[in-house]
């Protein structure tokens, strides 16, 4: 009967969402936890271990055995892929730990984020700014992944749910005047609400196709039938539409409030579908996720999302690899894709603006304002790279054409690179004052400036810049550049030229110190202005 399914889905979701109070007996680790079923629909999966990844992981060793600058570029690029960064001095340590590719993988197993801190500093509008315009809730996911201090699994969930979100599959599609903005923390926080609970893909797509959120998107059934056929079993036989309208003959989305609406005229023919008989809407979306051509129509969404650039030929080759480990999680089609040597190695793509910005905040210390997330929102609109506004998702992940380029590097140019945080303003959230990178980024560059010569000092401070931004060290000619504009003087002897002198002498040491900050900050404003016109800052490399 299809109301004992509604009533165990109302259940199910109370029970994962934590609505119905405190934690149960069920939530304990055992056998029988992922034997709970409906209908064949399993609700819970563990992930894979990486040992049963078809599609190869790179491992410790290979790591290791990479050059120095490779293992910078492909540390950097799994960071950036996860949005998130290290200092330069704590980057290379872990890298040359010996286990860093282990040690980042066992970290997103653990909880190090205290959550109730977390959360209650993202609504305190004294930090970040509460608008009730603007879409607050996509602001509020953009500043969890600033103020998350710790790569955990909290942190993984929260990735997952916004890649997830970016897709065809689960965009919130805020730009429909039938969805509104809690359909943004609806979608969101289910998937994340989910994969607390180890929900398995299968189930967490179910909850979504049958939920009002989706209905917002697609609102007929017919619509809604052919749309999920598509989006996530690849299916295009136009025959197969009237099936799935007649099964969802009952679902519609009522005008009044946009309101789902299942009636009671539910359809009573047999009709067949995905190798089985199914009658309600209920049935179909249960078979759909429970059929093979899901888990083929979801590996391919998200392998297009990764490796736009590959051929056809190359993504069915990835795709059969991945499909060949049998993924019930999506940690186990996305971890399994981001450590693997394919997309570590070899793929090449331009950065998302989510990725840049995420890594460089953590990198350069960079200090937000109450209102750096809903300019961030507003920038990303204007790259034509939104998050969760598109009804059909980002078709293009990092749109490249002339505007939305030019709108992305004068973001990243302006309010990240040259953009320096004033050290009086820090306790002021208000303040355009606050936004930029801090005093401690490159205060904390690691080299010991005593008995080094001026262009010596000046060589290492550049060479550091380099490696952080773009993971090289500076070519001979870009070294010349700087040092013509910077340094003047014969050979062994060389000076700095006005307003660049980091090592300025004065009686009064507190203007001392002030006057050096200011002149290194002038140093790296230069090298950092270059540094945003080279293609490098805006790709994940691949290893040569």
């Amino acid at each position: 009967m299809q109301w004992i399914s509604y009533l165990l889905l109302v259940t199910f979701y109370v029970f994962v969402t934590g609505c119905g109070g405190g934690s149960s007996s069920s939530k304990t680790e055992t056998d029988s936890k992922y034997t709970i079923e409906y209908k064949g629909l399993q609700f819970y999966h563990k992930s894979l271990e990486q040992s049963d990844y078809k599609l190869s992981p790179l491992i410790d060793s290979e790591f290791n055995n990479l050059s120095s600058e490779n293992r910078l570029i492909v540390s950097n690029k799994l960071l950036s892929t996860l949005f998130f960064g290290y200092p330069q001095s704590i980057l290379e340590e872990k890298v040359n730990s010996g286990s860093f590719l282990s040690d980042l993988k066992e970290g997103l197993d653990d909880i190090q984020i205290d959550t109730d801190l977390l959360e209650s500093s993202i609504l305190d509008e004294n930090i970040f700014q509460q608008s009730p315009w603007g879409e607050q809730e996509a602001v509020d996911i953009l500043a969890r992944f600033y103020q998350m201090d710790s790569l955990d699994r909290y942190f993984l969930h929260n990735w997952i749910a916004y890649i997830l979100t970016q897709t065809i599959m689960f965009s919130p599609a805020y730009e429909l005047e039938s969805s509104h903005t809690p359909n943004i923390t609806q979608v969101y926080n289910r998937i994340v609400n989910l994969l607390n609970e180890e929900a398995g893909m299968r189930y967490i797509t179910y909850i979504h196709m049958s939920s009002e959120d989706n209905w917002r998107r697609f609102r007929s059934p017919e619509d809604n039938g052919r749309e999920m056929l598509e989006i996530f079993t690849l299916d295009m036989d136009d025959a197969h539409v009237p099936i799935a309208g007649k099964a969802l003959q009952n679902w519609r989305l009522d005008r009044d409030s946009d309101t789902l609406v299942v009636g009671l005229n539910h359809n009573t023919q047999k009709l067949s579908l995905f190798d089985t008989d199914l009658y309600t809407g209920d049935d179909f979306y249960r078979e759909l996720v429970k059929s093979e051509l899901f888990v083929n129509g979801v590996t391919s969404r998200l392998i297009d999302f990764f490796f736009p650039n590959y051929t056809d030929r190359k993504k069915d080759e990835i795709k059969s690899k991945l499909i060949a480990s049998h993924p019930e999680s999506w940690q186990d089609i996305l971890l399994q894709i981001i450590f693997s040597k394919e997309y570590l190695l070899y793929n090449s793509r331009a950065k998302s603006a989510e990725e840049s910005f995420f890594s460089l905040a953590k990198k350069m210390d960079f200090k937000h304002r109450t209102g750096t997330f809903h300019q961030f929102k507003r920038a990303l609109e204007g790259m034509h790279q939104a998050t969760m506004k598109y009804k059909l998702g980002k078709l293009q992940r990092v749109p490249l054409d002339t505007l939305s380029f030019v709108s992305y590097y004068k973001y990243v140019r302006e309010e990240l690179l040259l953009s320096v945080s004033n050290p009086e303003k820090l306790d002021d959230y208000t303040s355009w004052g606050r936004q930029g990178w801090s005093k401690k980024f490159i205060e904390d560059d690691g080299i010991d400036y005593t008995n080094l010569s001026n262009k010596e000092s000046l060589s290492l401070f550049i060479e550091y810049l380099f490696k952080t931004l773009v993971y090289r060290n500076p070519t001979s000619s870009e070294f010349q550049m700087f040092f013509n504009h910077m340094l003047e003087g014969d050979a062994g002897r060389e000076e700095f030229t006005c307003c660049f002198d980091m090592f300025e002498e004065r009686d009064d040491m507190e203007k001392q110190n002030k006057a050096r900050f200011e002149s290194k900050s002038r140093v790296a404003r230069v090298v950092l202005e270059y540094l945003a016109r080279l293609d490098d800052l805006y790709m994940q490399k691949e290893v040569n």
